[in-house]
């Protein structure tokens, strides 16, 4: 069992720049493309997407009217507490928790640098600096 919140979609229902659960990984949508039903069949969705916090490719391909996990990201803004080598301590400007966050995209953040993030259960990863 993953660490996150989560809530069921149909997959016809979703669109590009969302996020799925894919093989137990978050993932946002980079592409669909939908099929024609066939004389006997219905209607099949394929979905490219990659891991929001590992930048995995992942691939769906399953017909529109099933069910799929849609993880429930906490969204938040930040401000950079400290640089700790290969991580950035970060702070939360509403409730003030602290996390760790691996360097990944953002490399030249500097102590008092706000920021926005996404979390996932105990996964979080720095969106955008503002």
């Amino acid at each position: 069992m993953s660490g996150y919140d989560k809530k069921f979609a149909q997959l016809g229902q979703l669109k590009e720049k969302q996020y799925i659960i894919i093989d137990d990984v978050v993932c946002r949508i980079d592409s669909m493309t939908k099929s024609k039903p066939g004389k006997h069949g219905s209607a099949k969705m394929r979905v490219t997407a990659t891991g929001v916090f590992n930048n995995q490719k992942k691939n769906l391909l399953k017909p529109t009217v099933t069910n799929v996990e849609v993880p429930i990201l906490d969204k938040g803004n930040a401000q950079v507490i400290a640089d700790l080598g290969d991580k950035y301590q970060i702070m939360d400007t509403e409730d003030y928790q602290t996390y760790d966050i691996a360097k990944e995209d953002f490399k030249n953040l500097e102590a008092g640098s706000e920021i926005e993030y996404i979390k996932a259960g105990s996964l979080i990863k720095i969106v955008r600096k503002k």
